[in-house]
């Protein structure tokens, strides 16, 4: 196995198709791997076989609830930019709940979706954080179960639209998602600014 699918310590040990079906995801890129393969193994074959899109839905599966958050954040980042006074509401409190997981900022998140703009895309952060938890929300609704991997979708709808605002240079951004969501898993922040050679060469 490559060395860029190795020590994802951030991902689950459980087989990816348990978790694919948990989320209730299924790949349009048939797996070659056994049903029980782990991450590592997974995402190496849908590297190889360029299969781009699953590869991003399966990153969002398999990144923690806060990490997976952060990847979200961090493509919208790509074509909002730097921090200002002008970000969308709905990425600023999903950053806000990624430094602070609290319950409140879980809050904060949610009631930006009431106030956002049609075209605010960004929304697909707060809803990763809404449902980040597996329930509708904070407080009464948590005692309710979201849509199954409805966290999962909203991530990788976010990773989507940043492929899309960017599709001038659709491969090449598409790699840096990869290659972001894969440092994240290592333990690392996601500062990916551009796909190593390496991985250029695989």
């Amino acid at each position: 196995m490559s060395a860029r699918f190795e020590k994802l310590v951030k991902m689950p040990a459980d087989p990816v198709a348990k978790l694919l079906s948990r989320a209730n995801v299924i790949l349009k890129t048939p797996l070659e791997a056994p049903p029980t393969a782990q991450a590592g193994v997974v995402l190496e074959e849908l590297d190889r076989k360029g299969a781009l899109v699953d590869l991003l839905r399966t990153l969002a599966v398999l990144l923690p609830p806060r990490e997976r958050v952060w990847w979200a954040c961090l493509a919208a980042r790509d074509y909002i930019g730097p921090r200002s006074d002008k970000d969308p509401a709905s990425l600023t409190a999903s950053e806000a709940w990624v430094f602070e997981p609290t319950e409140e900022n879980r809050d904060k998140a949610r009631i930006t979706l009431d106030h956002a703009y049609v075209d605010d895309d960004t929304v697909n952060c707060a809803l990763a954080v809404l449902y980040a938890a597996g329930t509708l929300g904070p407080g009464e609704l948590n005692q309710y179960p979201a849509p199954a991997g409805a966290s999962e979708a909203a991530a990788f709808a976010m990773n989507m639209v940043a492929l899309g605002q960017l599709s001038d240079k659709f491969e090449e951004h598409g790699g840096v998602l990869v290659e972001r969501a894969l440092d994240i898993a290592r333990g690392g922040k996601g500062q990916v600014i551009e796909v190593p050679m390496q991985a250029a060469q695989d």
